[in-house]
């Protein structure tokens, strides 16, 4: 069945001819750059309401993603896809003790992002099944927010090339919050500068977000 939410594209026809050429076969095309934000914000609007940290971290990403068209293309196999849609992924935690991924689509809408979380991540909990959506490129996170670490490298299998975040335990100073967030990306799907919008626009979304 024709699947009109994604397609094959010819990389030759698109900005990223040249990187698909150069890293797709790359032994290591993945690159991971770090940036420490400002989550005062987000702790303190999760405090306020309620909403969780980390749904919102995962919307403000999705948020910051959703403007660069180099997040609507990734290289699966050995070819290059492009999609309409964005989801992020989160671990979840599950009623086994283990831990299960849970892709939930991206809307601009807050509050229907977080309905569709607390929906899917609770299915996922109990269910102890990944939530996977293949029809949109997603955009991988893990929160380790038990945990205080300076920083995390992805491992590349080869297999996933999607846009990857690791973050761990923000840390408190006298006034205000910060995260070291790492980012990992497919160097075909995207370049530095790329990669470097999407951490400053992270920082901007989070920086004028209002509930």
């Amino acid at each position: 069945m024709k699947n009109d939410r994604m397609k094959e594209v010819n990389p030759k026809e698109t900005t990223r001819a040249y990187a698909f050429e150069m890293w797709m076969n790359a032994p290591m095309p993945m690159l991971t750059f770090f940036k420490t934000v400002d989550v005062t914000r987000l702790v303190r609007i999760s405090k306020r309401t309620g909403l969780k940290f980390n749904m919102l971290m995962c919307w403000c990403v999705g948020k910051a993603a959703s403007n660069i068209k180099e997040f609507y293309m990734l290289p699966v196999g050995r070819k290059l896809m492009q999609y309409d849609n964005i989801a992020v992924c989160t671990i979840v935690a599950n009623r086994e003790g283990e831990v299960s991924s849970c892709d939930v689509p991206f809307s601009n809408n807050l509050q229907q992002f977080n309905a569709n979380y607390l929906r899917l991540t609770k299915q996922v909990a109990e269910s102890c099944r990944n939530h996977d959506l293949t029809d949109s490129m997603v955009i991988g996170t893990s929160a380790l927010a038990q945990y205080e670490i300076d920083g995390a490298v992805g491992m590349y299998s080869g297999v996933f090339n999607n846009p990857f975040l690791i973050w761990a335990k923000y840390k408190k100073s006298l006034w205000k919050c910060t995260l070291t967030v790492s980012f990992q990306f497919h160097h075909t799907q995207m370049d530095g500068a790329h990669a470097s919008r999407f951490l400053e626009n992270l920082q901007k979304e989070i920086g004028k977000l209002e509930v």
